[in-house]
């Protein structure tokens, strides 16, 4: 038995499985995620922090990464 995949199929999925393909949208927040979001967007939350909630949850990041290209 033999299994083929074609190299642009398995980018694809190994793009989609470490979350970098950018053309889909964020993920709903949670309401504690939304209250983070709002907080390190007015400046109240810094990088070093950010960073340990985004290495957490990854959307985080994109949520702020749309809003900002939409203003």
């Amino acid at each position: 038995m033999s299994i083929h995949f074609t190299v642009s199929g398995l980018t694809r999925n190994l793009i989609h499985s470490l979350g970098l393909d950018h053309e889909r949208a964020p993920r709903p927040l949670t309401q504690e995620q939304n209250l983070l979001l709002e907080c390190y967007l007015a400046g109240q939350i810094p990088e070093s922090a950010w960073s340990d909630y985004v290495f957490e949850a990854p959307e985080l990041q994109r949520h702020v990464d749309a809003r900002r290209a939409r203003h």
